[in-house]
């Protein structure tokens, strides 16, 4: 499969939540515009602070679904959300499929040591379920304003 581009249709995908409910990413078609983020870790530092910044600008994301996507457990995020009261959807993706359909699962290099992992990266998807907004290797301290500001070109 080519690389996403911003303009191209999101691929759809069944996933489930952090209630054990499939989740089917064509169902807000029509409805509502998603962010989808992926992230590495529940519970991890950077992702804290991420998940953290969109439940505190949450009211501002109107007619928007935020969906995170990792591959931790349902158990795991429903720990995650109840420790920080998010509120919002978290995609348990254990086998792998979402993140590799949207090209985020690559070779990372930490502390020397190279392994395969979630690249931080959101997706902002219209309406008509095209991807608008690729923010690639996100920056956790300025992507919730990067977001919302994205977001109101959509409108």
């Amino acid at each position: 499969m080519a690389e996403l581009k911003e303009g191209n249709k999101a691929p759809d995908f069944t996933a489930i939540d952090q209630d054990g409910k499939k989740v089917k990413l064509s169902s807000f078609k029509g409805k509502k515009n998603i962010v989808l983020y992926f992230y590495p870790k529940d519970m991890t530092p950077g992702c804290t602070t991420q998940a953290c910044d969109f439940r505190d600008q949450h009211k501002k994301f109107k007619n928007t679904a935020i969906i995170g996507v990792s591959i931790d457990s349902t158990e795991r995020h429903q720990k995650f959300i109840e420790k920080y009261d998010l509120p919002f959807t978290l995609l348990a993706d254990t086998d792998k499929k979402v993140v590799q359909k949207y090209k985020v699962w690559q070779e990372k290099k930490l502390y020397g040591k190279t392994f395969m992992g979630i690249v931080r990266t959101t997706f902002i998807i219209d309406k008509t379920g095209t991807i608008r907004k690729i923010f690639p290797k996100v920056k956790v301290k300025t992507h919730i304003e990067e977001v919302l500001s994205a977001l109101k070109e959509i409108h």
